[in-house]
């Protein structure tokens, strides 16, 4: 079955449609691709059932601050996110040169500074999203799970993600795998 580029598909349809043009031979990405009315949106969102990716999350703190400063400075990043306390940001800064371009700079803007890290840790490790439109267009890139995940799981972190972001702010919703081709979706 071919993907009709001019029409929109329900989530349920597009989702069947995307499993049967997935020909990929591992356990695809499920992607979302939103065109939104202004550029300069971001928020974060827990998906009720995660990415399917598990997020290496280090935590900046008094003990761990020399050892995280060193190791960045070495080139040595072995962390998808690093969550500061926020008497660390001084020494931090630092290696903000080397943390920033990468996206993994801690800001207040992403939840990423925080008196309590650890409990900001175990939220983005079990399954919170943090999205944001491009620097130069109003599009928000988004991954709400693996294609080996149930419809009805990818449906229900498709929802948190839209109920994040409000429809009212959205303009077009595409859907896609890694490897597949784009399928518009309607939202409202």
């Amino acid at each position: 079955m071919k993907v009709d580029h001019s029409k929109l598909y329900s989530f349920g349809d597009g989702l069947t449609l995307l499993r049967e043009v997935a020909l990929a031979k591992f356990d695809e990405t499920v992607e979302i691709h939103i065109n939104a009315v202004e550029k300069g949106l971001r928020g974060n969102v827990q998906l009720p059932h995660g990415t399917g990716k598990e997020v290496k999350v280090t935590i900046a703190d008094s003990k761990t601050i020399d050892k995280i400063v060193t190791n960045v400075e070495q080139g040595k990043i072995d962390f998808d996110m690093l969550i500061a306390h926020p008497s660390v940001m001084g020494k931090l800064a630092k290696v903000a040169k080397f943390l920033g371009p990468k996206g993994l700079m801690p800001n207040p803007k992403n939840g990423t500074i925080s008196d309590k890290p650890e409990e900001v840790a175990k939220k983005f490790q079990g399954g919170a999203v943090n999205w944001k439109t491009e620097a130069e267009f109003p599009i928000i890139h988004a991954v709400i799970g693996k294609l080996s995940f149930k419809d009805k799981q990818l449906e229900e972190n498709f929802k948190a993600l839209i109920k994040s972001i409000s429809v009212d702010k959205i303009q077009k919703i595409t859907l896609k795998s890694s490897m597949s081709p784009g399928i518009k979706i309607q939202f409202n």
